[in-house]
C-alpha cells in the first residue's frame, strides 16, 4: 500500500484503537521516539543558545515565504541558467503526469528513489507502476516498507513501527533465503542489493530539502550516501520539489544545518549534505545529463496569505513534533490515516485537502499541550492552528450534535452561580448511583471514552463555596495571631475588595478588570 484511500481505512478514532491494542507497536514508537527525543534535547543543550537560533531559523522561513513568489522566480531562472529542466505543478494529478512523461521520454524501465515525502504524498510508486517502470525505495527504512507494503509512520524514520526480526522476515522472503536478525548483516544484503539496482537504473528521483534561490541549487540532508547514488548514477535525475522549500542563500542555509539534524536525530550534523546545482558538465566525471526539478503546489498556496495557517510552510521536515507529542507516542503514524502523520499531519493534511470533511476528525487527534511548538525547530504553533481548524469545522457545520448541545447546556449553567449550584447539589446526589471507591468507572454515555483509560473523580461532599464561609471565618480569627504589620496588610486587602476595588492593599493604583 502507498497511501490509499483514507475513506477504506475508517476514522481516526478507529485506526488509534486498532494501534492503541498493538503492543508491538506502542513499545517500538515508545522507544524510538524516546531515544530521538532524548538526543534532540542533548543536541540542543550542548550547542547552546538553542532558541536564539530557533528565533533566527523562524525569521528566515517567515520571510522567505512571505517573499514566496519573488524567492521561486530567482531560484527558477538560476536553476534554468544552471541548464535545469524546471517544470510547475499545481495539482498532484499534474506533478504525476509530468513525471510520467518524462519517464516515457527516456524509455525508462527502472528508476532508483531516495527518501522523498512529495512522492508519497503524490503515490507516485504507484503511477510508475501502472506504465511498466519498476520504482525502488534505496533508503534502508522506505525499502524495508516499500517491501512490506505499507506507507511510512515517520518522517523521518519510515519503519519506526517494525523490529529487526520483523525486518528479518521480509527481506529472508526478498533474499530468497534465511537472513539472521542481525543489523549490519540486514543492512549488508541492502546494500549489494541496491549496488546493482543503483547500476542498472534509467532515472535517479529525490526530494529536496531546501533550495537555493541566490544560485538555483537543491539541497539533499541524508545519513545513509545512498541519495548521492541517486544522484550521480543514473543519467537522468528528477526532483520532486515541495513549492515551499525554498530558503534565500547558502547563509541561510547554515542555520537549517544546525536546526535540521539535531532536531531530527539528535546528531550534530547530517552525515551527507549534498549541494546540486544542475546536470553534469563536461569537466565532471559523474552526474546526470539531464536534470529535471518538477515545483510541487497541491494545496500549499491555499495556506499563503491564510494569517491562521501561513506558517505551516515554514515546516522543515524534521519530525521533532512527532517526537514530543504524547499521542503520536501512542499511536504511531498509521493511525493518522495521511502521508503527514503526528501534529504537522494533523494540520497540514487538512490544510492541503482544503480542509475536506473527511480529514476534519484528525484535528480532534491532540491533546493541544504544546509539546510539538516546544519542539519545532522554526517555532510553528501547531497546538494553536489545532484549535483554528477545530473552529473552522464547527463553522461550516460539521461539528458533534450531541457535543454542541452539551455545551449550550455547559454554557447555561456556568452563567449563573445559582444554576451551578444547583446542579452540583443534584451531581451529588445522582452519583451515589455510580460512584465506586471514590471514583466514576461506569463505561456509559460521555464517560465511555474516558473511563476506558482513566477513572472519572467523584465530585466532593462539600464544595469550595460551600466550604468558604468557615475559610473566611478561620481566616479573619487568624489575623489577631499573625504579626501587625502583616495583619495591617490583609485588613486593607479584605477592606478593598469587600469595597468593590481592586487595589494592592498598599495605597496603590489597581486596575479594574
Amino acid at each position: 500500500m502507498s497511501g490509499g484511500a483514507k475513506a477504506n481505512l475508517g476514522t481516526v478514532k478507529e485506526r488509534a484503537d486498532l494501534a492503541l491494542n498493538n503492543d508491538f507497536l506502542r513499545k517500538a514508537v515508545k522507544f524510538t521516539t524516546e531515544r530521538l527525543r532524548s538526543g534532540k534535547e542533548k543536541a540542543a543543550s550542548d550547542h547552546g543558545n538553542w532558541d536564539d537560533w530557533r528565533e533566527r531559523g523562524r525569521q528566515i522561513r517567515l520571510h522567505t515565504i512571505a517573499h514566496l513568489d519573488y524567492y521561486l522566480n530567482v531560484f527558477v531562472e538560476n536553476a534554468r541558467a544552471n541548464g535545469v529542466h524546471v517544470h510547475f505543478a499545481e495539482t498532484d494529478v499534474e506533478a504525476v503526469e509530468i513525471s510520467l512523461a518524462i519517464a516515457k521520454q527516456v524509455e525508462a524501465r527502472t528508476v532508483v528513489k531516495s527518501k522523498s515525502m512529495v512522492t508519497e504524498e503524490l503515490h507516485l510508486n504507484h503511477a510508475l507502476d501502472s506504465i511498466g517502470v519498476e520504482a525502488i525505495e534505496t533508503d534502508l527504512g522506505e525499502y524495508i516498507i516499500q517491501l512490506a507494503g505499507e506507507t511510512p509512520s515517520h518522517i523521518i524514520i519510515p519503519a519506526i513501527h517494525k523490529n529487526r526480526y520483523q525486518i528479518a522476515e521480509l527481506l529472508s522472503a526478498d533474499a530468497g533465503e534465511t537472513l539472521a536478525p542481525d543489523t549490519q548483516i540486514l543492512a549488508g544484503f541492502v546494500r549489494r542489493k541496491l549496488r546493482e539496482k543503483f547500476l542498472e537504473a534509467d532515472i535517479g528521483m529525490t526530494g529536496c530539502n531546501f533550495a537555493i534561490a541566490e544560485t538555483g541549487s537543491m539541497v539533499l540532508f541524508e545519513n545513509e550516501g545512498n541519495a548521492r547514488m541517486v544522484t550521480t548514477v543514473p543519467k537522468t535525475q528528477i526532483t520532486l520539489m515541495g513549492m515551499e522549500r525554498i530558503i534565500p542563500s547558502f547563509e541561510d542555509l547554515e542555520v537549517m544545518a544546525t536546526l535540521l539534524p539535531r532536531s531530527a536525530t539528535g546528531q550534530k550534523l547530517t552525515v551527507y549534505m549534498s549541494g546540486i546545482s544542475g546536470p553534469r558538465r563536461t569537466v565532471d566525471a559523474d552526474g546526470p545529463d539531464e536534470m529535471h526539478i518538477i515545483i510541487v503546489d497541491n494545496g500549499r498556496s491555499l495556506q499563503l496569505g491564510d494569517p491562521e495557517f501561513q506558517e505551516l510552510l515554514n515546516c522543515i521536515r524534521c519530525g521533532a513534533c512527532l517526537n514530543a507529542c504524547p499521542v503520536y507516542r501512542h499511536i504511531g503514524g498509521h493511525a493518522y490515516g495521511g502521508t503527514y502523520s503526528g501534529p504537522i499531519g494533523a494540520v497540514l493534511t487538512p490544510a492541503l485537502k482544503k480542509n475536506v470533511a473527511e480529514w476534519d476528525d484528525i484535528a480532534n487527534a491532540s491533546s493541544l499541550c504544546g509539546a510539538c511548538y516546544e519542539a519545532c525547530p522554526v517555532k510553528i504553533p501547531l497546538h494553536e492552528m489545532l484549535v483554528y481548524l477545530r473552529r473552522r469545522k464547527l463553522e461550516a457545520g460539521r461539528g458533534d450534535k450531541l457535543e454542541a448541545l452539551g455545551m449550550k447546556g455547559f454554557a447555561a449553567v456556568m452563567k449563573n452561580s445559582k444554576r451551578f449550584g444547583a446542579v452540583l447539589k443534584i451531581g451529588k446526589l445522582g452519583q451515589k448511583l455510580v460512584v465506586r471507591d471514590g471514583g466514576i468507572r461506569t463505561k456509559l454515555g460521555p464517560l465511555k471514552g474516558w473511563n476506558s483509560y482513566r477513572v472519572t473523580p467523584s465530585l466532593p461532599s462539600e464544595s469550595f463555596r460551600e466550604k468558604w464561609s468557615t475559610m473566611e471565618q478561620e481566616i479573619r480569627h487568624g489575623l489577631t495571631e499573625i504579626d501587625p504589620a502583616m495583619k495591617n496588610r490583609m485588613e486593607a486587602i479584605v477592606r478593598e475588595r469587600e469595597s468593590g476595588g481592586s487595589g494592592n492593599g498598599n495605597g496603590g493604583h489597581g486596575h479594574h478588570g
